[in-house]
């Protein structure tokens, strides 16, 4: 662990936590939206932990987690369209709120949240088995197929969390708007799918074997 790696962390932290809390609660018009404060608590709380198992256990996967520039232009495109989507469904939930177009029950977001911790187990999971994780499409030096575990189910046990993740987002801020909003993820993910396998298959020594073993992508059966 160094010093700039802590401060590079922290940093992002503070700036994540503030960022979502500005897109929620200002279109929200209160602080007193108990949704957003949901939202904020088993998003941030268990990332606050992560980061400092990672930081104490695994600096260098933390250093990859944190390099978020992509080399790929389908990437950057993804990159860009993603941003737009959390920015929308975030800005629609505090408006949904504000203006109460649509009103859904409380217990709705709360099973909603378990939905979601429950996928951050998984994402933790993958972030255990997989060390050469990042957050860039690429091959890394020495970087080896990883086939047991999660990875034995589904090519992308990653973005199988980050799917359950994202969709449950909307309904733990109460705002079916934002659920439908997120739902473009779908598509946003295929596409980075489609190009990280291209850029596996080609530089990743034995990916072409594992993909004809594990058939599934992000669901069993389904995808």
């Amino acid at each position: 662990m160094t010093i700039k790696l802590f401060f590079q962390a922290i940093a992002k932290f503070v700036f994540g936590l503030v960022l979502v809390a500005l897109l929620l609660f200002l279109p929200a018009g209160t602080i007193h939206y108990w949704n957003g404060w949901l939202l904020l608590g088993i998003l941030f709380i268990p990332m606050f932990f992560a980061g400092i198992v990672m930081m104490l256990r695994n600096p260098e996967l933390l250093q990859k987690r944190l390099n978020a520039k992509e080399s790929e232009e389908e990437q950057k495109a993804v990159i860009i369209l993603s941003g737009i989507m959390f920015l929308a469904a975030f800005v629609a939930a505090g408006l949904n709120y504000r203006f109460g177009w649509i009103v859904m029950p409380r217990w709705t977001a709360i099973a909603a949240a378990g939905i979601f911790l429950a996928a951050y187990v998984m994402y933790a999971e993958v972030l255990r088995e997989n060390a050469y994780l990042s957050r860039t499409v690429e091959v890394q030096e020495q970087q080896k197929v990883i086939d047991t575990g999660l990875y034995g189910i589904v090519r992308h046990p990653m973005y199988s969390a980050t799917v359950f993740l994202f969709l449950s987002m909307g309904l733990v801020l109460g705002s079916p708007i934002s659920f439908v909003i997120l739902l473009f993820y779908l598509p946003i993910i295929a596409k980075r799918i489609k190009n990280e396998e291209e850029v596996l298959t080609q530089g990743l020594a034995g990916y072409k074997e594992y993909k004809e073993k594990v058939k599934f992508k992000v669901i069993p059966f389904i995808w």
